[in-house]
């Protein structure tokens, strides 16, 4: 098992992607912090590590607030001795144009895209450099390396995210700790719903895909977890500070596409 003996933090772990990449990282044999704004839906993802006969354990975790981050960090690193990986997954997704969003939408969508991931690198780093070493992945978007239309603020938070994970993986490379940014692009999750409602289905939003990607599909959360295990685990030692876009093509096909990108399973925020 490729993350044996390793313990690991992931946010917005209650679902989609966040709860896949949980389940990967336990069956390669780490021990998962679980954490989700809402808690009976982290304490399910680890019912679920557990009839796989993985380890974990669920907290409750409200990225919007900077001192449950640092209380939570200093918790785990207190009750395991370490923490070798940190997967910052939780996010929000405001839409609208420069003229359609409001100053508060701007800041949300900074405070949980942004601020909340440097928070919890700042958090964690003194752990790593401690013990010689440690991943963080940040979760930003394919959105984060083109543009969308109609999408100011989501898109300014998610390019500021994978210019912050370059920043920092330059600045603690030397300690052995690797920082990079994971950028899906649509993948197939119940937050997908609101756009299945206002397209009239699943038939019409599965066909908007298909004219949006070149793979023509979603991707399945199975799919992206597959990608996070290989930036957690020593498979990708020598990549930091890098953006991996898992998106089918569709950042190929020059992005802006009115609604392409892809909702985080963090909405509701972790």
């Amino acid at each position: 098992m490729i993350l044996s003996g390793k313990t690991a933090i992931v946010t917005a772990a209650g679902s989609g992607i966040g709860r896949a990449g949980s389940l990967a990282m336990a069956r390669e044999g780490a021990f998962v912090v679980v954490t989700d704004r809402n808690l009976e839906a982290a304490r399910e993802t680890v019912r679920l590590v557990e009839a796989a006969s993985g380890r974990a354990e669920a907290r409750r975790l409200d990225v919007s607030d900077d001192e449950a981050i640092i209380s939570l960090v200093n918790s785990v690193a207190a009750d395991h001795g370490r923490i070798d990986i940190l997967h910052n997954h939780a996010g929000i997704q405001v839409a609208g144009s420069v003229e359609e969003v409001d100053p508060d939408g701007f800041d949300s969508s900074w405070a949980i895209n942004v601020h909340a991931q440097f928070v919890a690198c700042k958090a964690v780093i003194p752990f790593m450099k401690r013990q010689g070493g440690g991943v963080i992945l940040n979760t930003s978007s394919n959105s984060g390396v083109f543009l969308d239309r109609e999408m100011t603020a989501y898109i300014t938070s998610k390019a500021a995210s994978i210019t912050m994970t370059r920043q920092i993986a330059l600045d603690v490379a030397r300690y052995g700790i690797r920082v990079n940014a994971l950028c899906p692009g649509w993948v197939d999750t119940p937050f997908n719903d609101p756009y299945t409602k206002q397209l009239g289905g699943r038939a019409a939003l599965e066909h908007s895909i298909a004219n949006v990607v070149p793979m023509g599909r979603f991707a399945t959360a199975e799919e992206i977890a597959e990608v996070i295990l290989f930036m957690v685990s020593d498979r990708s030692s020598y990549m930091t500070g890098h953006a991996l876009v898992a998106d089918g093509g569709e950042s190929l096909a020059g992005g802006t596409n009115a609604g392409s990108c892809q909702p985080q399973d963090a909405l509701a925020l972790a």
